[in-house]
């Protein structure tokens, strides 16, 4: 039987995961207009500053761990890539084959964690990946076919892919204000540079009105350092197939917020949605979480002192956190 203390830590963790992915959806519309009128670049660094700076005073109140801005550096690196590679493949494909496919990281990750670790994914697993990415195709309508901004936003689909997976394997190690404070001012800090040269005319560089502003605010106070910070928090006990079906709820919620704000999904938008959905319940509610179920529960010394309940390795399959 499930020890009850480490089965609410994975619950917490899920219900995190969901955080996130609501957050990142619900500024979709947000961010879409903003570039409309600010350079993508800059519009970046000023997000994630403001970000790091919200986290740098309770970064600083934590203690740090080895190799926390070492691991922070390398997230933030991979992220960084999967943005820029997204907004240049924007240029040759449409808004919907790019969400289609940097949605794909669903399908990428268990390859990537199947390779690693030499074991299939649970049925559970690979059924909610079939439905996600049913689900995705319905949301989005697919791609019409494989060219340079198609090549370029799949490479941006494995840059998230990677930066999950190395979220995953390093959370538990480090306290999440700090790692989240450290992957989010690496991204920021590599933009601001060549953030000052993009773009010609008024709008050039950092050149924003006060309305974009408002919008790095809000993306870099919500969608940044509270959806990260609860990304990081969730994989310290979600493995990293589940976390990346979780975070399909990013699509769902800005569909549905678009939904609201006049935007209709249609019915291949709703079925999509409904697909996102099912694929998340099947992948949590009938798969056990792994590590858990048959696993003995351990202390784990928190980094601020206080001792959590945590996961040990499940000799029958599952990798606790």
């Amino acid at each position: 039987m499930a020890d009850l203390p480490s089965l609410r830590a994975h619950r917490s963790g899920v219900l995190a995961l969901a955080v996130a992915g609501f957050l990142f959806g619900s500024t979709f519309l947000i961010v879409e207009r903003a570039i409309e009128r600010a350079e993508v670049l800059p519009f970046l660094a000023a997000r994630f500053l403001i970000a790091s700076l919200v986290l740098l005073p309770l970064a600083l109140r934590r203690p740090p761990t080895p190799g926390v801005a070492a691991h922070g550096f390398l997230a933030g690196l991979c992220l960084l890539a999967g943005y820029v590679l997204q907004t240049v493949g924007l240029r040759d494909t449409t808004p919907a084959a790019s969400a289609f496919i940097t949605y794909l990281l669903v399908v990428i990750v268990p390859v990537i964690v199947a390779v690693r670790t030499r074991r299939w994914p649970t049925a559970n697993v690979v059924l909610g990946v079939a439905l996600a990415v049913a689900g995705l195709y319905a949301l989005a309508g697919g791609t019409g076919g494989l060219g340079r901004g198609e090549l370029l936003t799949l490479g941006c689909a494995v840059a998230f892919a990677v930066h999950l997976l190395v979220v995953g394997a390093v959370a538990e190690r480090h306290d999440p204000f700090r790692f989240t404070f450290w992957q989010v001012l690496t991204v920021g800090t590599l933009c601001l540079v060549p953030g000052a040269f993009a773009g010609s005319g008024p709008t050039a560089g950092y050149g924003f009105d006060e309305g974009v502003w408002v919008a790095a605010a809000v993306c870099g106070i919500g969608a940044t350092a509270i959806a990260f910070w609860c990304m990081v928090w969730g994989q310290r006990v979600v493995p990293e197939t589940q976390a990346a079906i979780i975070l399909l709820l990013e699509p769902v919620s800005a569909g549905v917020l678009g939904e609201l704000t006049g935007d209709s999904l249609g019915w291949r938008g709703a079925l999509g949605a409904g697909l996102i959905l099912a694929a998340v319940v099947v992948s949590e509610v009938l798969g056990r979480p792994p590590g858990v179920v048959g696993a003995e529960l351990v202390v784990v010394p928190d980094h601020d002192g206080v001792d959590d309940p945590g996961y040990v390795f499940d000799p029958d399959g599952g990798v606790g956190g």
